[in-house]
């Protein structure tokens, strides 16, 4: 049930943002989440977008470096404690993360978390267990 999140190694100069989020516009998709690491010499842009297929191909043929990982996406509540209770189902699993960032949904009243983990299915099933909603591309594509 994981979803696809693109990685796109960005060159650290001024427009290079810009070039990536303009070839994505230009073809219709559109980024439901992102996070952006950057070093001195490059940027690591992680995206979860509405077309996985076609991203990964626009920006390849743009020239781009990009990997495609599978992430857990989990529902949580928007409210003081929520992300800490789905992350402590994690850590009493003994499950590690690698990174994790949050977007908000547009109507409704919770947060959706992006979790990278090394076993999407053993976190998947914990925090399913715990009663948290697992989201998948299909989610991402309504939202």
């Amino acid at each position: 049930m994981a979803i696809k999140q693109l990685t796109v190694f960005v060159e650290n100069k001024q427009g290079a943002l810009v070039s990536i989020t303009r070839a994505l516009s230009e073809h219709n998709i559109n980024m439901r989440a992102l996070s952006i690491a950057e070093t001195q010499d490059f940027g690591m842009l992680r995206i979860i977008v509405n077309d996985t297929a076609t991203a990964e191909r626009v920006l390849a043929d743009e020239g781009y470096l990009i990997k495609v990982n599978d992430v857990v996406g989990v529902k949580i509540g928007d409210a003081p404690g929520k992300l800490s209770g789905a992350l402590s189902v994690l850590d009493e699993k003994k499950i590690n993360m690698d990174y994790l960032y949050a977007f908000m949904s547009r109507t409704e009243k919770h947060a959706y978390v992006v979790i990278r983990v090394e076993d999407n299915a053993l976190a998947e099933k914990a925090l399913e267990d715990a009663g948290y909603h697992i989201i998948t591309d299909a989610d991402v594509n309504k939202l």
